[in-house]
């Protein structure tokens, strides 16, 4: 008698989804199951913030499929509401919890696949189950943030954090005309990025009245009747009425502690480069994993949609039977803060110093397009090099939508391995209403190869 491979995915969010409909394709007569301990499945977590400021309407537009909807289109069973609490490597049995009723139920697996994403991180003294105090990292987030918005006199919004996640919700709630501040732990903003472009978003932010509480370690958290009421910033006292707390995400693998697979340094599972954990029937994919960096080619964490994606296929198709490698990574990230957009590419400096490389930078300041067309404006760029053999380590652009082309052509440089002279060679393209004479990549490799003669 003929028996169908059983497929147990757990986490819906972005890999979830793709995992369990690559597998299905790949082997139809298998059964392929999803379970996901919230809502929602298969959602746009990266267009959050665009619900709150308006730009996207409802947040419905952002749940691309509901269970129903699945199942038809892909031919995969979801249970929503339902967390994943055991897996049994021995016996290959996962034990689930109906968070609608309380029951547990037993599923046997021949493959699991674990797509669990990854989880907002907090901070000391300030807990998110209070009333006004929210992340912002699921669907299910921001329906509390807009629930308390609607039913509460909301005025100052407070944001923890001023890295990407921060940044672009700050904008959200000063496109719906909140007075915003932003709490961060050191002197600028994006921290982690070149301080340079750290300089400019401080410019930018406060240019839209965003105010910016810097260097904020000593800050106390006054609260009364389960809210937070208002903070103690450099001796004065602030109040608030909505808190986002945004620094950072880390890997969701908690389940991997309970069933002993192995974790890497960043807290996220550890995989080959079929994705397989170091349980031969369990494979990882998404947020929760840690990939190797292509630079480094060391393990790194980045959580990153694309990467989830990209990997979700290649595990959910090797679940099913087929033999796919992922490969390592460069992060291409970017975010958008009011009218730029700020792109790193590769290792920040900061990086570069901490894995020993001797590097060079060089910054310079360009125009988008000719100085005659009405919508020119000033472009920032700054490239990260190594001094002995002259490859790129990294970059970072602040300007209009034409960082996102830089930046993804000096990711393919990097992947290449093309010496940083390239950027000086390359035959750009030049149109006056979308690109510039001279573009900002030529200007900076001109500059690094008369530094290096």
């Amino acid at each position: 008698m003929f028996e169908r491979k059983k497929i147990i995915v757990v986490g819906g969010n972005a890999a979830g989804p793709a995992a369990a409909a690559k597998a299905k394709r790949t082997d139809p007569d298998a059964e392929v199951i999803l379970f996901e301990a919230a809502d929602f499945i298969s959602t746009g977590t990266c267009e959050l913030p665009y619900v709150i400021s308006g730009e996207i309407e409802d947040y419905e537009k952002i749940v691309y499929f509901d269970p129903d909807t699945f199942f038809r289109k892909k031919g995969v069973k979801v249970f929503t509401k339902h967390l994943v609490e055991n897996i049994n490597i021995r016996q290959k049995k996962i034990t689930v919890k109906n968070l609608a009723s309380s029951d547990y139920t037993q599923f046997q697996y021949d493959k699991l696949i674990l797509t669990t994403g990854s989880k907002a991180k907090t901070i000391p003294n300030l807990s998110t189950d209070l009333e006004n105090v929210f992340t912002l990292k699921s669907v299910s987030d921001l329906v509390k943030i807009k629930g308390f918005i609607e039913t509460r006199p909301v005025k100052k919004v407070l944001i923890i954090g001023a890295g990407y996640i921060g940044l672009e919700t700050a904008e959200a709630f000063v496109k719906q005309n909140y007075e915003v501040s932003i709490l961060e732990i050191t002197d600028l903003p994006m921290p982690e990025g070149e301080q340079e472009v750290s300089n400019l978003i401080l410019e930018l932010i406060r240019k839209n009245n965003v105010k910016f509480l810097s260097s904020a370690k000593n800050t106390k958290f006054n609260i009364e009747n389960n809210k937070l009421v208002s903070i103690k910033y450099n001796g004065r006292f602030i109040e608030f009425d909505l808190v986002v707390v945004a620094v950072g995400v880390k890997p969701n693998a908690d389940i991997g502690l309970t069933s002993k697979l192995e974790l890497g340094k960043f807290g996220g599972f550890k995989v080959d480069s079929k994705l397989k954990t170091s349980d031969p029937n369990i494979f990882a994919a998404g947020d929760n994993i840690e990939v190797i960096n292509k630079i480094t080619g060391r393990p790194d964490y980045m959580p990153v949609a694309t990467v989830a994606h990209d990997y979700a296929h290649i595990a959910g198709a090797n679940a099913a039977g087929a033999n796919e490698h992922a490969k390592p990574v460069i992060k291409n990230i970017a975010v958008k803060i009011f009218d730029r957009a700020y792109c790193q590419v590769g290792l920040s400096t900061k990086q570069a110093k901490t894995f020993n490389y001797k590097i060079k930078t060089v910054y310079a300041i360009a125009y988008n397009l000719v100085k005659v067309m009405p919508e020119s404006r000033k472009v920032f760029g700054k490239v990260i090099y190594e001094t002995e053999n002259k490859n790129i380590l990294g970059a970072a652009f602040l300007g209009g939508q034409e960082t996102i082309g830089y930046a993804d052509l000096v990711s393919s440089l990097i992947y290449n391995k093309a010496p940083v002279t390239a950027l000086a060679e390359i035959n750009y393209n030049y149109t006056p209403p979308y690109s510039p004479f001279v573009n900002l990549l030529s200007v900076l490799g001109r500059k690094i190869k008369e530094e290096i003669k």
